[in-house]
């Protein structure tokens, strides 16, 4: 059979295996090692699935995971996250729409510990729409807030989608965490000014919220501050040259569980249930990255990607013309499949076209993230918007979608931002120790 031919039946069967909810890792691997049997054989097949599931997960700097993953698990369970969202809503939540706007600056900075969309939208979302509703805010701006903030979990450093992308293109994890910083900050202002437009033009979607006297922003700052310096000490450290990546997940995830379990906001306890969370959830990331270098070889030997980039060219669009096609493409994927599994699948295939259209590869993996953010929050998958559902049960799904669409615009903003002025992203990046 053509390899061409089976390269395309194996895709499909892959889509197929996402559609039924097939594990992400899973699926790769079970289409992968197939594929490779039917072009290679059985013994290519076996060789490549054993070599491949050894040396995929045992490097030194795929311990960034499971640490980084546990720095957000215990700053999660010590309720760090509440503060954040409390400081953040003592100095902003007296404008109107205020308590929406700290939740998106509550997402923004526990992002920076969790690294996870999921993570940020059900911890900061069991915060802040119990507030947002006792102050009368629709539901749909309140949920629509917290699904839209979620996404900048995987988008502010530490980001699972970036320690996946460099995975995939072998580009540094360092660059890509700190690449993301601007653009986070960016998209977080672009979703507070969606905010303010909305309480602008329809004042009842967020009413104004309770004064807070300067004691109270004093004490709720005060109280936040530990966090945010671990924060700062590893996301700095990184940007500074002091700390390797894996370093700085170390010392992050070493500062939290001191500090949590030396307030007593964790106690000896809670620790196994913690730990179990974070085993569970770097296995299911270890699976994938096991699937998707085995599914990589068995791309590499149908040569799509080389025949992709091939018409591609002869078409003759341009770069900019291609990129677009390649983001539209992104875009219709979103609304059908998770973030994650679309990154694997495509990345394989995208990243070479986009490396020989001259784009540079750490903004391209800032541009795929933002991206995916949009698929979090699009119909009819929209994985953040079930997730919200889950805590605000009372709310109708499409009113939690129509809540999102203004934030997806915001989005969509933000991309166009970051192609017009790449340098957003790759400042600091240039300016690393």
């Amino acid at each position: 059979m053509d390899e061409t031919l089976v390269g395309v039946f194996g895709i499909a069967a892959l889509f197929v295996c996402l559609v039924a909810r097939l594990p992400v890792g899973m699926a790769l691997l079970v289409v992968g090692f197939g594929g490779i049997w039917v072009l290679d054989g059985q013994r290519a097949a076996i060789a490549t699935m054993s070599s491949e599931t050894y040396s995929s997960i045992t490097g030194y700097s795929l311990s960034i995971i499971p640490l980084f993953v546990l720095m957000g698990n215990m700053a999660g369970a010590a309720g760090y996250s509440q503060r954040l969202y409390e400081a953040a809503n003592a100095w902003i939540g007296r404008l109107r729409g205020g308590l929406a706007s700290a939740t998106i600056l509550g997402c923004a900075a526990f992002a920076a510990v969790s690294g996870s969309s999921v993570a940020t939208a059900v911890t900061i979302g069991k915060v802040a729409l119990p507030q947002m509703k006792r102050f009368g805010y629709s539901d749909r701006l309140a949920t629509g807030a917290v699904a839209a903030g979620g996404t900048l979990g995987i988008l502010i450093p530490p980001s699972t989608g970036f320690v996946l992308y460099a995975i995939l293109t072998e580009e540094s994890i360092g660059k890509l965490f700190i690449a993301g910083i601007l653009p986070g900050i960016l998209l977080s202002l672009l979703f507070v000014l969606v905010i303010l437009v909305i309480t602008l033009l329809q004042p009842s979607e967020g009413p104004v919220g309770p004064a807070t006297r300067l004691s109270e922003k004093a004490w709720a700052t005060l109280r936040s501050l530990p966090l945010v310096g671990v924060i700062l000490v590893s996301i700095g450290g990184i940007y500074l040259g002091v700390f390797t990546p894996v370093e700085a997940a170390g010392v992050g995830a070493t500062l939290v569980t001191l500090l949590a379990l030396g307030s007593g906001s964790v106690k000896p306890g809670q620790i196994p249930g913690i730990l179990l969370e974070t085993v569970t959830m770097t296995a299911m990331l270890y699976l994938i990255i096991i699937g998707a270098h085995v599914f990589g070889p068995f791309l590499a030997l149908t040569h799509i990607p080389e025949t992709l980039s091939l018409e591609l060219k002869e078409l003759g669009l341009g770069p900019y013309a291609t990129l677009v096609m390649i983001l539209i493409g992104y875009m219709i994927l979103g609304m059908f499949f998770d973030g994650l599994a679309m990154l694997v699948v495509t990345i394989p295939v995208v990243f070479p076209i986009v490396s020989g259209l001259g784009f540079d590869p750490i903004w391209f993996g800032v541009i795929c993230v933002i991206v995916i953010e949009m698929g979090l929050i699009t119909p009819p998958v929209g994985i953040n918007v079930f997730v919200v559902k889950g805590v605000a049960a009372g709310v109708p799904m499409g009113t939690i979608f129509r809540g999102v669409l203004p934030f997806w615009f915001a989005m969509a903003v933000c991309l166009l931002i970051m192609i017009l002025v790449p340098e957003i992203a790759l400042f600091l990046p240039e300016r690393m120790k």
